[in-house]
């Protein structure tokens, strides 16, 4: 399934995360499933997220994710993702 980097990368996103790279495949493939403007998949799909990292997500912070994503506000690089994720 994985080339030789790629399974290298997943290795070392386990070895992070402890997360399987199956896991992974899954979570990959409901994302490109869902559709980002109805807000209850989005719900579905950060508790989903959540519930695989271990980590649990504010109700608030669900909000402001959820908003951000229906709205098409999500930055797509990791500084401002890590900021928008870091906001109390």
């Amino acid at each position: 399934m994985f080339q030789n980097n790629d399974s290298s990368f997943m290795d070392q996103i386990q070895k992070k995360t402890n997360v399987k790279p199956d896991e992974l495949m899954k979570l990959a493939n409901s994302v490109s499933n869902t559709n980002l403007q109805d807000e209850t998949a989005v719900r579905e799909l950060i508790a989903q997220v959540a519930k695989l990292a271990g980590k649990p997500v504010s109700k608030e912070k669900e909000d402001q994710i959820v908003k951000a994503i229906t709205n098409n506000e999500m930055p797509m690089d990791f500084a401002s993702l890590a900021k928008m994720f870091n906001k109390k």
